[in-house]
């Protein structure tokens, strides 16, 4: 028998369908009944939801953002207590007389900060009194009671009548050099793309054979290959932690530590490790040499017809040992290697040069190779850059391009690698193919014997002695060649001392040439295009002009134009022809594009040495004719090539060492 319909729970059913969408089951009437609950998920169960959830992503980004503060905190710490270390190692060294003929223009460049200083607060006195709204004059001050007032309107007076005038008389003559100088770059800029464009290169009358074997050797010409080493040891004070090595002490106080000397290692428990007389750079100047010693060694050249000099000029014999071991391991292998070492250690590499250049088997040679202790050209450099003075009886000079192979260290070489790629395939490239004359590097080139006779030899007078021996070998008429293809593995100074050391060098010693041979050049019989060049181009306005204008007007004229607001300096001269210039330096090392904006900034910044250096050149200051030499590690990307191919030389060496021993022992029997 069927239910009968109940028609009010129908009611009901259709009434809460309507109005909220859910399925009820009453309880009351069915108590036995399982109440079921449909609902869909409304807006406020969704906001608790995402409340939790943004409420443990909160607490979970608190705790990174407090761990990011505690780290940087602790960052902020130890770059501060590093700071105070080395402002107290500074200050503790002050006293010490190498710092005393370098600190005039520091001085100098010190109270014009405190000036610059105080104007700034006096402007600011200025600001907050409404004083540049409506400027007093002396008249108006004087009747007013106010010693502040009175003393910025006789600024103001002085500013306009005497400051202004003769600052924007200075701004002119800067703007003037600075569009000179631009100039200059940019022609530079189009003939080294009217060179690319054009492929103009050194014509080479012949080539040598890759192989060695089955040719004659008198077509080989003589050839002495120098390497000049230790030219000045650099004094340093006990307070930098290098000591000399006859009072070189080394403390290892670290327990659980481990000492390691090339193969050897010393362990080291808990006790104090001493270890006389051991000088550590000495060990790393050794891996230098010896790096320089093996790529000359394994040139490509018959070995009769080749000579290797290491001329070493130190003065510590724990150096002098390390490098006559790498000369007779490569005597024991046959190459033709001979160690010279002068007593009387006087006109630095020049002094060195000119005494190994002194011997009477010199004369039986027609070229010299120089390379410094930490250049390593490649096997085939000889037959690359001999072949060119063939039918160039007026060819005095070879000169191949530096390669670094630390040039992404860190940002320093970077920067230094935009320098020097703009100096080498910009400046020497152009200078080489339109008037075969430039600044010989000091390394990695080829000089004709003759030439050198010819020019008066290698001349201790100043610290350039590669640029003083360039020039007066253009003064006599011979020609230079620059080969951009051609590269020599070397390093970069890693370190800002070292390469300010360097900078500072190479912009005195320029001046120091200038002023000896100035009257040289103009009493010399070459042309007055040639005249114009050295003087104009050469000296004034690439060492002398450039760091002047860089250290007055970014670190002079532009921060006092920011109180002198009449003398009026142009906006497209400290915006945009700077960054014009920046770019085209940049160009020949087109991935250094990132660093534009910390090359700027960083040449400015080296205005204040270069700007030293050449009023020290310049003047004769004592400190011009200080050499330091640069320091290096050591590193070498071919280290791997050249081991292997020491050991592919070492058997071919040593037969032939062992049939000229042979042949001698039969001559000598049939004599």
């Amino acid at each position: 028998m069927s239910r009968p319909p109940n028609y009010e729970f129908q009611e009901w059913w259709n009434k809460q369908r309507e109005n909220q969408h859910e399925l009820f089951v009453d309880k009351s009437e069915k108590p036995s009944c399982l109440t079921v609950e449909i609902r869909s998920p409304t807006a406020d169960q969704a906001l608790e939801k995402d409340r939790a959830r943004s409420a443990r992503q909160i607490s979970w980004v608190c705790l990174l953002r407090f761990q990011q503060i505690a780290n940087s905190f602790a960052y902020l710490t130890n770059g501060f207590v590093s700071v105070l270390r080395t402002a107290n190692r500074r200050i503790a060294d002050a006293d010490l007389p190498s710092r005393r003929p370098q600190s005039r223009l520091y001085r100098a460049i010190k109270a014009f900060l405190i000036v610059v200083v105080t104007l700034l607060v006096f402007e600011l006195v200025a600001y907050f009194k409404g004083w540049h709204f409506s400027p007093p004059t002396v008249g108006s001050a004087s009747e007013v009671v106010d010693f502040v007032e009175l003393v910025y309107a006789n600024w103001l007076e002085i500013r306009t009548k005497y400051l202004a005038p003769a600052l924007q008389c200075l701004t002119n003559v800067c703007v003037v050099l600075f569009l000179v100088q631009s100039l200059d770059r940019v022609v530079l800029v189009l003939g080294c793309f009217w060179i690319e464009f054009r492929r103009l290169k050194p014509v080479v009358a012949m080539e040598y054979p890759a192989d060695s074997e089955n040719v004659n050797v008198e077509d080989y010409p003589m050839v002495m290959v120098q390497i000049p080493m230790c030219n000045e040891r650099e004094s340093v004070s006990s307070s930098s932690g290098i000591f000399p090595v006859s009072k070189c002490l080394v403390e290892l106080n670290y327990a659980h530590a481990s000492c390691s000397l090339g193969n050897l290692q010393f362990p080291l428990y808990g006790f104090e490790f001493l270890l006389h007389r051991l000088y550590i750079p000495s060990l790393v100047w050794a891996q230098v040499y010896q790096q320089s010693i093996a790529s000359v060694c394994i040139q490509d050249w018959p070995r009769e017809r080749m000579l290797v000099q290491v001329l070493d000029d130190s003065d510590d014999l724990d150096v002098q040992a390390l490098i006559k071991a790498e000369v007779q391991k490569w005597q024991q292998r046959g190459v033709r290697i001979l160690y010279r070492h002068r007593l009387i250690r006087t006109g630095y590499k020049a002094g060195n040069l000119k005494s190994a250049m002194g011997c009477d088997y010199v004369k039986d040679y027609e070229f010299v190779a120089i390379f410094d202790a930490d250049f390593q050209p490649a096997p085939d450099f000889l037959k690359k850059t001999i072949p060119y003075f063939k039918g160039h009886d007026d060819l005095a000079l070879v000169q191949t391009r530096w390669a670094f192979v630390n040039k992404d260290e860190n940002l320093l070489t970077r920067l230094q690698n935009i320098n020097l790629s703009f100096h080498f395939e910009v400046e020497q490239q152009v200078n080489g193919v339109f008037i075969n004359f430039f600044g010989f590097n000091g390394t990695a080139g080829v000089w004709r014997i003759k030439a050198l006779e010819d020019c008066g030899g290698w001349l201790e007078r100043t610290t350039v002695e590669d640029m003083d021996i360039a020039v007066r070998a253009h003064l006599c008429g011979w020609k230079f060649i620059y080969l951009n293809d051609v590269k020599c593995l070397c390093e970069l100074p890693e370190s800002y001392e070292a390469y300010k050391k360097q900078q500072y060098r190479w912009h005195s010693g320029p001046m120091q040439l200038f002023r000896l041979c100035f009257m040289d050049i103009i009493r010399s019989k070459v042309s007055s295009a040639k005249k114009f060049n050295l003087i104009f181009l050469f000296f004034l306005l690439r060492k002398l002009i450039l760091p002047f204008y860089s250290f007055t007007l970014f670190c002079v004229i532009l921060p006092l134009s920011m109180f002198m607001p009449e003398a009026q300096l142009p906006a497209w001269l400290v915006c945009y022809v700077p960054g014009i210039m920046s770019v085209l330096n940049i160009l020949p090392a087109p991935r250094s594009f990132p660093f534009i904006v910390p090359f700027l900034l960083f040449e400015n910044t080296m205005s204040v040495t270069k700007f030293n250096a050449m009023i020290s050149g310049l003047f004769k200051f004592g400190s011009s004719y200080e050499w330091i030499v640069t320091k290096k590690l050591g590193r070498s990307s071919s280290e791997a090539d050249l081991v292997a191919m020491m050991e592919n030389e070492a058997e071919p060496l040593v037969e032939s060492t062992s049939l000229q021993r042979s042949s001698l022992g039969i001559r000598n029997r049939r004599a």
